[in-house]
């Protein structure tokens, strides 16, 4: 099974994106505002559900992106707050109880 989640940019209907296809994709904010982009995503530990987003940020720093918080829109991920966008200790926990996908990819 490929991991995905539904991408559901606002007033259509869902459709399914591959886990895989979200690397490297831009993320913005409040429209075309890039904060980071894409370097990982977290998958729960026994399924291909999608946790959340590894964002590499403008600043350097990892932040994580919970799945529920961001749309797939054409290239980019949207997220609406940059409250949305959680430290580097979030990122660690999800890390740890959830698996990576690019670390699945290298193997």
């Amino acid at each position: 099974m490929t991991p995905s989640f539904p991408a559901t940019p606002r007033g259509e209907k869902p459709a399914a994106v591959e886990g895989a296809e979200l690397l490297n994709r831009r993320v913005v904010l409040r429209g075309d505002v890039e904060v980071g982009r894409v370097v990982d995503v977290i998958l729960e530990r026994a399924s291909d559900i999608v946790l959340g987003l590894d964002v590499l940020c403008r600043d350097g720093e990892h932040r994580f992106v919970p799945i529920t918080a961001a749309d797939a829109i054409g290239d980019r991920i949207a997220v609406e707050s940059p409250f949305t966008l959680l430290d580097e200790g979030e990122l660690d926990f999800y890390r740890e109880r959830g698996r990576s996908l690019r670390s699945e990819s290298a193997a």
